[in-house]
């Protein structure tokens, strides 16, 4: 056999067959159908999503879109999923990259334990511990308060950020550290100058999971926020769909409008979410 033929050959097991595309085709199509449905209702008539509602606009109309973008209680929800999103983020990234660095580059008793209890947290989602929850929020006096909601998604958020930036920092080598010490550098100088660079990947990944996270989170505002002007984008859609429940097209038209920041924000950087788990299981 000639050597031409060896190298021409593809290995077997790179390229899927015409099964595993259909399939794949099929998961993004179940994936991508509902939100292109939203979106385009957005652009129709209730009298035409009435008659036909799988058609495309005809015509096009706009006056849906303009009339949720000229509404300040939009805009106010807006505000406040971003003032909550941005908090959460901050906090769930500052304060799992500092936890993460303790467990991973110190030894200590109950480190073992410590690691543990952050991944059991992975396994105790927010819906079980919703009404106890409320209590300790009602007792803090943060019901119907933005914090209210910021403070238990920190919390909350922490068990993913500590299992993704360990790893990250695990891998960074005892060298760089050592070498750093020689010149003087303080242990919280290698923090900042050395460790939070060196786990950017981690960190942006983190950062990205939990802002999308925040942005979508639905059941904690619906227990801590009673007033119209606290409300999140989630409960406002809930709200305006009860309003205009006749108007179809106008709530497809808020809800494609509500969903649409955490959508663009998560395309953007999917790569970086993917690179990071990626670095995350390597180390």
């Amino acid at each position: 056999m000639s050597a031409t033929t060896t190298l021409s050959r593809k290995p077997k097991g790179r390229d899927g067959g015409p099964v595993t595309y259909f399939v794949a085709l099929l998961f993004v199509g179940v994936c991508v159908a509902p939100v292109l449905y939203i979106v385009l209702g957005g652009f129709r008539t209730n009298a035409h999503i009435t008659t036909d509602p799988a058609a495309l606009p005809d015509p096009w109309v706009t006056v849906n879109y303009l009339g949720v973008l000229k509404s300040s209680v939009f805009w106010g929800e807006f505000a406040n999923s971003l003032i909550v999103a941005l908090a959460s983020t901050a906090g769930i990234v500052a304060l799992g990259l500092m936890v993460s660095f303790v467990i991973a580059r110190y030894d200590f008793r109950f480190k073992g334990a410590m690691y543990s209890l952050f991944a059991a947290g992975l396994m105790f989602p927010m819906v079980i511990a919703i009404t106890p929850l409320y209590l300790v929020i009602k007792d803090l006096g943060l019901v119907d308060n933005l914090l209210g909601v910021i403070v238990p998604q920190i919390a909350f958020g922490l068990p993913t950020t500590v299992i993704i930036l360990v790893p990250f920092l695990r891998a960074i080598p005892n060298e760089i550290e050592e070498a750093a010490a020689l010149d003087g550098m303080s242990r919280l100088g290698f923090f900042f100058r050395m460790v939070v660079p060196l786990s950017l990947p981690g960190v942006v990944t983190v950062g990205i999971l939990a802002f999308v996270g925040s942005w979508n989170n639905y059941l904690l505002p619906l227990y801590v926020l009673n007033s119209q002007a606290n409300f999140t984008l989630p409960l406002g859609v809930q709200v305006f769909s009860s309003q205009y429940s006749t108007d179809t097209a106008k709530v497809l038209a808020f809800t494609s409008l509500a969903m649409l920041p955490a959508l663009v924000f998560f395309s953007v950087f999917e790569k970086r979410i993917v690179g990071g788990l990626t670095g995350a299981v390597k180390g």
